[in-house]
């Protein structure tokens, strides 16, 4: 995914829709929208910055988890699979980016514990669509594809934009890539 934030507006509609799509309880999100100000008087601007599983190459969740419930699918997608998810929280603790939280959830009659965090609707991708927040971003800020296909669109944005992902340093090779991106959060 690229995320142009020099088209994002802060509308926050990845985040609302991403709840619906995903049945989220109140006070939890896959994706969310980082707020800040940039600039001193007079010359202060707003920064929005869209946030969610960075779905890395080299991702310290899958590592830590010890049932294997986290890992990566054959096109790069980080998944949890919930049935197997103990709750222990350590891929929570793991994730440099903070996109994983714990979620009470009703298995069978019984509650039950579960790690949870952005999966870019793949329920939706296995069927040939869009993430949710990529088909309703207003600004047209998110763009999905396939990184490794020429002919993709998010292909061709990071082979002609310069580009960074969030906490580089960490190696973890982050799938999130972005346009714009400045170190104010």
């Amino acid at each position: 995914m690229v995320v142009d934030l020099r088209k994002c507006i802060g509308c926050h509609a990845c985040a609302a829709v991403c709840k619906v799509e995903n049945s989220l309880p109140e006070a939890k999100f896959r994706t969310w929208v980082e707020e800040s100000e940039t600039g001193e008087f007079p010359d202060v601007a707003r920064y929005f910055l869209p946030r969610l599983c960075n779905h890395c190459d080299n991702p310290p969740c899958t590592r830590v988890c010890p049932v294997k419930a986290t890992y990566k699918r054959g096109d790069g997608i980080v998944v949890i699979e919930r049935d197997t998810c103990i709750g222990c929280a350590r891929c929570v603790k793991a994730c440099p980016y903070k996109a994983r939280f714990i979620e009470i959830d009703m298995i069978k009659d019984k509650k039950t514990r579960t790690a949870d965090k952005c999966t870019f609707c793949i329920h939706r991708i296995d069927k040939g669509l869009l993430p949710a927040c990529v088909e309703s971003c207003v600004g047209h800020a998110r763009v999905f594809g396939n990184l490794d296909d020429p002919d993709s669109e998010v292909y061709k944005i990071i082979k002609t934009n310069r580009t960074k992902v969030l906490k580089g340093h960490l190696k973890t090779k982050p799938g999130v890539f972005y346009i714009g991106l400045i170190n104010v959060l």
